[in-house]
């Protein structure tokens, strides 16, 4: 049994027991989280919501947040001596997936 769930602008094929990094919810470690937002749900059969499935939810835990590996950003202009380097890290949440309810 697996379900699409959107969050934070991007789709997840989650099954029960699934641990996925998605973007930062700004909750504490163990606290529990519902997505509403389920595209669709196949437990033997394939359900697709128009766009979402009504009724269906997706609960789960935060494990934890964090942030991720550092991404240098460097600018370059050729001929004109413009060079800047950045960097950035982006905040994520993990997230266990405990029941698909549909």
């Amino acid at each position: 049994m697996y379900a699409i769930i959107a969050t934070g602008g991007k789709q997840y094929k989650v099954a029960e027991g699934d641990i996925i990094t998605i973007e930062k919810l700004g909750m504490n470690d163990g606290d529990a989280v519902t997505f509403d937002q389920v595209l669709a749900v196949n437990n033997g059969k394939l359900s697709v919501g128009s766009p979402v499935v009504k009724g269906a939810t997706v609960t789960g835990s935060v494990v934890r947040e964090g942030r991720a590996k550092k991404v240098i950003v460097y600018k370059y202009k050729r001929k004109s001596g413009y060079h800047k380097k950045n960097g950035h890290r982006q905040p994520f949440t993990q997230v266990k997936i405990e029941k698909i309810n549909a």
